[in-house]
């Protein structure tokens, strides 16, 4: 029989079912056989084995206390023709465990309060002596106690183990989620900085594209290195989406030694950036990226609301802490609605709050707006 077959068997319910009434009749018969009352045997002791196991069939779809008076008439007919009957617990023991394993814990203490007295019903009319009577009762009470602990035990271990399925695929739709929103942060960063900063840029060259060519020609040159770098971004933001393996060249993420660069796409809008970057030494890697992208969120929020004409950028390391601060003139932020509750904003507070961080957005002390965003400059401090 090849294992696929005895696979479906395993878990055919019908094949269950009767796999008693099919094994424990000889093992039955056997024991009577092998005894000195093997001879006295007769042609109806193996159909009352069969009888007696019967009942075994609708063990699953019924309770304990429905099963048990068919069980004990059943026990009473094999003792009746098949002496000793040592071994017709195991039709109970069956019965019970697989009612333990299906079951619930206070089920399960009923049925073992239950027993007792339908052992003691079974064996009654057989003992001749009262302590070989005791001596029945407890032997075959304990090997039924011992199967519905046996079946406890098997639907305990089922249940934990559903609870740690369960478990482990809400920690996956959890961390799914968590991707899923890193990666549109990381997409609505790259694309949002890049078509502002394209925008801002087309217009001066359409507007200087007469009156001043080579303004024009630069601002078009900023245009397609900026549009390279966001499409580079982007590449490499999709192929960890689809988990390419990275064949092509791509930069490495962008971190807070790449500001300059940064800035150097506001300068060419038109904006005066001065960027102050402090000892970088020794800050974790999700620190680098995080600080970068708050601070591209916020030079894009300059160009898209503030109409600043200047902006200063700083990053300087505070004890265990790594400061970073956006500050303009600009007047454009209140004006336009940002309030520090955008979209952006929540995604620079989002990314802040993954490292253990902070970040403030509202209107600065001599005007303009203002983002101050406070990280953990060492690894383990919340990165």
């Amino acid at each position: 029989m090849s294992d696929a077959l005895l696979a479906r068997l395993a878990r055919s319910p019908s094949f269950r079912a009767w796999l008693p009434v099919v094994v424990l009749p000889p093992v039955l018969l056997g024991e009577a056989l092998l005894t000195d009352k093997g001879p006295d045997v007769t042609a109806f002791g193996p159909v009352a084995a069969v009888i007696g196991c019967l009942p075994l069939v609708p063990r699953s779809r019924v309770g304990f206390v429905a099963l048990a008076p068919v069980l004990v008439a059943g026990i009473v007919l094999i003792l009746w023709q098949l002496e000793p009957g040592n071994t017709v617990v195991l039709i109970p023991m069956v019965a019970l465990f697989d009612l333990a394993a299906r079951s619930d814990r206070r089920r399960n203490v009923w049925a073992a309060l239950e027993v007792v007295p339908c052992v003691v019903v079974s064996v009654l009319p057989f003992a001749d002596d009262p302590g070989e009577l005791v001596s029945v009762v407890v032997r075959n009470t304990a090997l039924c106690l011992l199967a519905i602990a046996a079946g406890d035990m098997v639907r305990s271990r089922r249940e934990a183990m559903a609870r740690l399925v369960a478990q482990q695929e809400e920690h996956a739709r959890r961390r799914l989620g968590e991707e899923r929103l890193r990666i549109a942060r990381e997409v609505h960063d790259v694309v949002a900085h890049a078509m502002v900063a394209i925008n801002v840029q087309a217009g001066v060259a359409a507007h200087r594209l007469d009156a001043d060519p080579e303004q024009a020609r630069t601002a078009l040159r900023a245009i397609k290195d900026t549009s390279g770098e966001a499409l580079s971004d982007l590449r490499a933001t999709l192929g960890m989406l689809r988990g390419e393996d990275g064949e092509a060249p791509v930069r490495p993420p962008a971190g807070l030694g790449d500001l300059d660069e940064l800035a150097a796409g506001l300068r060419a809008a038109g904006v005066d950036v001065a960027v102050d970057v402090g000892d970088l030494s020794g800050v974790p890697g999700a620190v680098h990226a995080a600080g970068y992208r708050i601070v591209q969120e916020a030079l894009t929020n300059v160009l898209r609301h503030a109409g600043a004409g200047h902006v200063r950028v700083r990053v300087a390391r505070d004890g265990e802490q790594l400061r970073v601060e956006v500050v303009d003139d600009g007047a454009g932020a209140v004006a336009n609605g940002a309030g520090g509750s955008g979209s952006g904003v929540r995604g620079m507070r989002e990314r802040a709050a993954a490292l253990g961080g902070t970040l403030d957005a509202g209107p600065g002390d001599r005007g303009g707006w203002r983002v101050a965003a406070t990280l953990p400059a060492r690894a383990g401090t919340g990165a």
